[in-house]
């Protein structure tokens, strides 16, 4: 198992950004999006990458990108390096199968959440109260339960710490009713054609949050789709409410981490081997299982 790509640098590229997973290149009127092998939990970046992650990832996302766009546009340009501009070719090593050039977007600042099952702050949230970001549910509900339809329940985007749940109508005075409604519409159809084909593939996507921004006056999905960073997957065949759930997304690590005497603040702990190695097959079975193919890093990357 190689290293993993910890952190890219492309001199003479302006940096834009640099996120938990992702770093961002500034092109002008296009962003250059480079998905690192980084893994973050509870909020930390740890020190030890996770060999191919980013690869896996980005292919991940063109794969959806690609099913949706009939529903509504995104912002790629391109994922093939020997389209990038002449300036960005020199840095292949780092680029291949791991990054794509975008338009830019008017970021829409609402993490648009879509919930099929009760998990995870819905899960804390229902017990509390009964409800989950405004939504009432059933009484009796277990952990993990399949909801009657999934819910739409956005979070504002924080650009630190945890994202805060919020209602429908809390929403509605951020953005205002039309764009509410437009964003609840947009997210619930592309996690529905989403869950549908993925449990044709013995995959659950028990929730996951969606990006939007304006690109030409249209709403347009921007940055990963439904990946296991920005998703919960579960095995299907493994599947029992009333529990916490197998999974193929950093759950693995999480639960790693919660044996150690760790307090969850920086610096982060380093992963074993066994657990690098386990979470890479995690993150490539879910790949292999939706993609319907194995998984192969183009060549050089």
């Amino acid at each position: 198992m190689n290293s993993g790509l910890q952190e890219t640098s492309l001199p003479g590229v302006p940096l834009f950004a640099r996120g938990k997973v992702r770093d961002v290149y500034d092109l002008g009127e296009r962003l250059l999006i480079v998905a690192t092998d980084r893994i973050s939990a509870f909020d930390c970046v740890l020190p030890t990458p996770v060999p191919q992650k980013g690869v896996i990832l980005t292919q991940m996302s063109l794969f959806w990108l690609s099913m949706m766009s009939d529903i509504l546009p995104n912002h790629l340009i391109t994922a093939d390096v020997a389209e990038y501009p002449a300036d960005l070719r020199k840095y292949r090593d780092q680029l291949e199968g791991r990054s794509m050039l975008v338009r830019k977007a008017r970021r829409i600042d609402v993490e648009c959440v879509v919930r099929g099952y009760l998990a995870g702050s819905g899960w804390k949230d229902y017990q509390k109260t009964g409800m989950v970001c405004g939504h009432a549910l059933l009484p009796g509900l277990r952990e993990c339960d399949k909801l009657p339809e999934p819910i739409f329940t956005p979070a504002t985007k924080e650009e630190s710490g945890h994202d805060v749940n919020v209602s429908r109508e809390h929403l509605v005075t951020l953005v205002g009713r039309e764009l509410a409604s437009e964003l609840e519409r947009l997210s619930l159809a592309v996690y529905e054609r989403g869950r549908q084909y993925a449990e044709k593939r013995g995959i659950i996507i028990a929730d996951t949050k969606f990006e939007f921004g304006w690109i030409d006056g249209r709403i347009s999905l921007i940055d990963e789709i439904m990946s296991p960073d920005s998703s919960r997957f579960w095995p299907a065949d493994t599947y029992q409410p009333g529990r916490a759930q197998d999974s193929f997304d950093k759950q693995y690590v999480r639960d790693y981490l919660e044996t150690l005497d760790w307090d969850k603040t920086p610096p982060a702990p380093p992963l074993p081997a066994d657990i690098l190695a386990g979470t890479q097959a995690k993150y490539r079975e879910a790949y292999e299982r939706l993609v319907g193919k194995p998984f192969r890093p183009p060549e050089g990357a």
